[in-house]
């Protein structure tokens, strides 16, 4: 196992004192440790997703001749891959950067099911990339670390070459954990239970990545509804409510898109696409709790942005911020009354969630035939 404290000074020793990326429940204890040094700023920038990750990193290349070290779980990846290809590559520019890879779904290890087919070709990625990586196991020491990355990576990363540390799970020995919190009244999963309360027969969900459809699941479970209605989106982060847009063109119902604010940062242009296309049965829900809370907490640039604003710039016909349930609770009467969207509700939370919330017990590819035929009885 290998400490984080360690780590770090060593990357400092070789002169990399930048970091950007998104946050990984697996990387977790470096990135903590990384947000307790250096919290967020010039040194430090969590980005909206993986490929701004690598653009900042050549960024501080191209200001100082310096190497950026990008953090992500391997689902980002895909993500990333535009500016590794185009940008980074040495047959491009030629900008060195150190990677740090969380590795979700790794063959042998359980994991959710959006992690299995990522886990199992990520090395083969990175090897397609031609990115030279080394794994970091239980068994791993830091003097494994310094041999590999003195002897393989440090004469890459002179040619502009890029390398990678792929992290397996419970690899990183944490010693300097942080704690995220904010004041807001409501949790995210009380407000999931309003607006589920709230919900017509006919209406269709789609839940963003994350807690939030865990919770979603269950609160239908305990109720007994059934999980038909819902579209669970179990990966594709970021992309909610797009899928939810594409619905409303081709179903006259209400479609509400549960979404969170890490997704909407990491492909903000969905709603622009969605301001543009009017969808009058679209109804759109951020849970803003300013954190990267399902990966353990760390913070996202959410509270910064005008999200009324935001939402009406991009065509929105309403916008409002939601600070307490009895706000929550009137403007989805109103919206039950017959406003037309797309609508836009921003929904301040704060960092909580249980420890014993249950995950879908139903495989996404049931998720996904139960929802169409609901879709199809209309």
């Amino acid at each position: 196992m290998v400490n984080v404290k360690e780590l770090y000074d060593f990357f400092q020793s070789h002169g990399i004192n930048f970091f950007a990326g998104v946050p990984d429940s697996q990387l977790k204890p470096f990135c903590d440790y990384i947000t307790g040094r250096l919290g967020i700023g010039s040194q430090h920038i969590i980005a909206a997703n993986e490929g701004n990750a690598v653009a900042l990193a050549a960024g501080y290349h191209l200001a100082t001749g310096k190497i950026g070290l990008v953090y992500m779980q391997n689902s980002g990846l895909g993500n990333a891959v535009n500016p590794i290809t185009s940008l980074a590559d040495p047959e491009v520019y030629g900008i060195p950067v150190v990677y740090m890879i969380g590795w979700r779904g790794q063959p042998g290890v359980k994991d959710e099911p959006q992690h299995i087919k990522q886990g199992r070709i990520t090395l083969d990625l990175l090897k397609v990339l031609e990115i030279e990586y080394m794994t970091i196991s239980k068994d791993t020491d830091m003097e494994d670390i310094k041999r590999t990355y003195s002897s393989a990576f440090l004469p890459l990363l002179a040619q502009g070459k890029s390398v990678a540390f792929v992290v397996e799970k419970g690899s990183l020995e944490a010693c300097d954990k942080q704690v995220y919190q904010n004041s807001n009244e409501l949790s995210r999963e009380k407000a999931i239970q309003i607006i589920t309360d709230h919900l017509r027969q006919e209406d269709i969900v789609v839940s963003t990545t994350g807690k939030a459809s865990r919770e979603l699941f269950e609160y239908r479970e305990n109720k007994g509804d059934g999980h038909f209605r819902d579209f669970l989106t179990v990966g594709s982060m970021g992309h909610a409510s797009s899928i939810a847009l594409s619905i409303a063109e081709h179903v006259h119902r209400r479609i509400w898109c549960i979404d969170g604010d890490g997704a909407v940062l990491m492909h903000l242009g969905g709603m622009a696409v969605i301001g543009n296309r009017q969808p009058m049965n679209f109804c759109h829900i951020l849970l803003n709790n300013g954190a990267h809370e399902s990966v353990g907490g760390m913070p996202t640039i959410a509270y910064q942005v005008n999200w009324q604003d935001t939402a009406k710039a991009f065509g929105y016909k309403y916008a409002v911020r939601i600070l307490k349930e009895e706000e929550l609770v009137r403007v989805l009467e109103d919206v039950n009354r017959g406003m037309e969207g797309p609508l836009f509700i921003e929904i301040l939370a704060n960092i909580s969630s249980r420890e014993d919330l249950m995950r879908p017990t139903i495989k996404p590819i049931d998720n996904k035939k139960d929802f169409m035929n609901f879709i199809g009885e209309a």
